[in-house]
């Protein structure tokens, strides 16, 4: 039974996509943004705080390293993916970020040296194709003409900044245990999104954005990676990676039934391609060079 526990959390975060999407009619970004980790680090602190004053000394000497991470995992991720949501399905950006893993790879190749593969060679030509078709919906040759929106230049980065996060939290390995971690992090992220939510025109929360708020800082932003670290703890990072690969299923599946999202061809087609090559780089490990490469995905604190 132990497969549940990454599964659950996949599911939360593939609902948590099409909530993003539904926020667009109901909620300002900035306001959704900072409501969200405003609510997770309340629900947090009574657990959280007594193991960060213990640890304080660690987190004075390591406090800039957790900014970056909430930066770039509280701030950018979740926030370029609400502003997203206003152009883009709740379908492409399941699969948009479902390149996550493949975009962590890459990035550890550069960041933490890691010996390049032909998996990660085959598997990064076969996305980037996936996604070039994902997003010209088919005729390769628009992106050529029209260019790309800024909705998909936003999501494609926020996949980016969460990929660079989980490479970042490995090489740094702050010595934190994982919620008081999460928890700075968070705080850093509610200081961070303070000067944009002080200047959203409209930021009041009602009974139709309510909601969408709770669901995602508590389910999403505590249940989901509650369930992903016990998925680590029982499977290991490799085994649980591969459950990744289901976000943008869960996502289309959802999407389809309750937003009424039509699927087209280039969907199919654009994000199998994609999500062939994501699971051609995590499994085809021959390596290109004499190094062994020993890095596969697994980090995963919120989505």
């Amino acid at each position: 039974m132990n497969f549940l526990f990454p599964l659950l959390a996949v599911l939360i975060w593939s609902v948590n996509a099409i909530v993003s999407k539904l926020s667009a009619a109901a909620i300002d970004p900035a306001a959704i943004s900072f409501y969200r980790w405003l609510v997770a680090l309340l629900v947090l602190a009574p657990f959280a705080l007594p193991g960060v004053w213990r640890h304080r000394q660690q987190i004075k000497q390591s406090w800039w390293k957790l900014l970056v991470l909430g930066l770039l995992g509280m701030v950018m991720y979740q926030s370029l993916a609400y502003y997203a949501a206003h152009s883009v399905s709740a379908l492409f950006m399941g699969i948009v970020a479902a390149l996550i893993p493949l975009l962590t790879v890459l990035l550890s190749v550069v960041v933490m040296r890691l010996a390049p593969t032909l998996g990660i060679l085959l598997g990064s030509l076969l996305s980037f194709f996936g996604l070039v078709w994902l997003v010209s919906q088919g005729e390769p040759a628009k992106i050529l003409t029209q260019g790309l929106g800024k909705g998909e230049i936003m999501m494609f980065v926020a996949s980016l900044s969460y990929a660079l996060y989980g490479v970042l939290t490995r090489r740094w390995a702050i010595p934190l245990p994982n919620w008081q971690s999460l928890w700075m992090q968070i705080l850093f992220g509610v200081l961070l999104l303070t000067p944009n939510f002080l200047l959203a025109t409209d930021v009041s929360l009602n009974a139709h954005n309510l909601p969408l708020v709770l669901f995602a800082a508590i389910p999403a932003s505590i249940v989901a990676p509650f369930l992903w670290i016990q998925g680590v703890m029982r499977l290991g990072a490799s085994s649980t990676s591969i459950y990744m690969n289901l976000v943008p299923i869960f996502t289309a599946v959802i999407a389809v039934s309750f937003l009424h999202e039509t699927l087209h061809s280039y969907h199919f087609i654009g994000g199998g391609i994609a999500l062939a090559g994501v699971i051609l780089a995590q499994r085809l490990r021959t390596p290109l060079t004499g190094r062994k490469s020993s890095c596969t995905p697994g980090n995963k604190s919120s989505e």
